[in-house]
């Protein structure tokens, strides 16, 4: 089996800011929404879990693990989306023309990336060379495998396992700690 969490709530989720790469923390509630999944989840087998480096997706998967002898293992290429200049853009629907709303509101037509942000091609070559790498060598072994991470990132994984056009890549969304099935 194969699957997929979103990281818990971090300041920036209640306050509506762009996070992408900046390394963030679990708030109170993310942690207690890791500890409700913990137990919602712990029938759940899982053999190995792959993990983003930022600190909110690696406690969200320390928290859902602790008590199980499961290997967490980090890679970069499982950060988040860089949203580049607006990571830390508060509320970035409410301002007009804010070219950064392109990638959510239209995400066929980001074509380009802007200041330090990364394209969603860019986003894509490296989720699928982790998932070529990394993910499919264990589910060929037969292992359980699960990705902790992030919103944009992992849809990047289910819109490629769901080959979604572009323009519906927002359309499965992931709520924070809630646990997907892939395959």
């Amino acid at each position: 089996m194969f699957y997929i969490m979103r990281h818990g709530k971090t300041d920036w989720n209640d306050r509506h800011k762009l996070q992408g790469r900046t390394d963030i923390p679990l708030n109170d509630e993310g942690r207690r929404m890791a500890e409700r999944a913990a137990e919602e989840y712990r029938d759940v087998h899982f053999d190995i879990c792959f993990c983003s480096p930022l600190s909110r997706a690696r406690e969200t998967a320390e928290i859902l693990l602790r008590g199980r002898d499961v290997p967490i293992v980090t890679d970069e290429r499982l950060l988040e989306m860089s949203f580049g200049i607006y990571e830390g853009i508060e509320y970035s629907f409410s301002i007009p023309d804010c070219p950064v709303n392109i990638i959510f509101q239209k995400p066929e037509e980001y074509t380009e990336a802007f200041e330090g942000a990364e394209s969603f091609e860019d986003l894509f070559a490296r989720t699928g060379e982790f998932l070529t790498e990394r993910v499919e060598p264990e589910l060929a072994a037969g292992k359980d495998v699960l990705i902790v991470g992030h919103g944009a990132m992992n849809l990047s994984i289910i819109s490629r396992i769901r080959n979604l056009p572009r323009k519906d890549y927002w359309t499965p969304g992931i709520r924070n700690c809630e646990l997907v099935r892939l395959l």
